[in-house]
């Protein structure tokens, strides 16, 4: 009797454990999203003009609202979106059918004044094409989201994560000159990266509070870029697994 109520603590915990690590998984994709729709909002109301959504879906910032309310001085807002299959085009107003693995047709060639691209880049795997296409659709801003540590995800593909470095090399690479980049620290968290470039900086030397956080120098020993993230080993779940072999 003993030995099949242990069991079925066993068995219990463990249940317990796995509806835990959905939720911890869960958590570690929402922080980042939630941080970076922070940054967006501090940083959107800074910009004008023709802004555009590459790769949008349907522009839905995952808290019940639009990122296109976020950039609240926008002459015209657009958005981007590719196969319908993989969360793609829809037909919606004011969306375009784009590829960013191929090159852009002469009418979108610095068609708009910002261009704004979340956590897209990683499911591309001609990342340098897709890269150089959100820089030749702008006149001046390109916003990227990326993530930079994550566990691969989606079924459309998935194939790179970035580092602060790489980010700022592939901005320069296509003569954008890097404004802004910050990452989060949070624990038990993926980690995105938020970064803003523009071909014409001197417009923008009034904004003082762009930061540049490359993730150099972080004192020895300190764990702070998502040391945390994908730690589901314990002694808890150790335990249980011998549990099992052992019953």
């Amino acid at each position: 009797m003993v030995i099949v109520l242990f069991k079925m603590l066993v068995r219990e915990m463990g249940a317990l454990r796995n509806t835990k690590i959905v939720m911890k998984k869960d958590q570690r994709f929402r922080i980042p999203r939630l941080w970076s729709n922070i940054e967006l909002k501090k940083y959107a109301p800074s910009f004008y003009g023709d802004i555009v959504n590459v790769s949008a879906w349907q522009d839905k910032d995952k808290e019940g609202g639009y990122y296109r309310d976020y950039f609240i001085n926008a002459k015209s807002y657009s958005i981007t979106n590719y196969k319908a299959e993989a969360r793609g085009f829809q037909g919606a107003e004011h969306e375009i059918f784009l590829d960013l693995e191929r090159e852009l047709s002469e009418n979108l060639l610095a068609k708009y004044d910002v261009v704004f691209n979340h956590t897209t880049l990683e499911h591309i795997f001609d990342i340098n094409l897709a890269f150089s296409n959100l820089c030749k659709l702008s006149k001046d801003i390109v916003i990227v989201v990326v993530p930079f540590l994550q566990e691969m995800h989606g079924e459309y593909g998935d194939y790179w994560r970035f580092t602060p470095l790489a980010v700022s090399k592939l901005f320069a690479k296509n003569g954008l000159q890097l404004l802004h980049l910050k990452f989060n620290k949070h624990p038990n968290s993926s980690v995105y990266i938020f970064a803003i470039a523009s071909k014409k900086p001197d417009n923008w030397l009034n904004v003082t509070d762009f930061e540049i956080e490359l993730g150099l120098g972080v004192p020895k020993g300190e764990m702070v870029i998502g040391y945390n993230a994908f730690n589901s080993s314990s002694i808890l779940s150790k335990f249980l697994k011998k549990l099992r072999v052992w019953l």
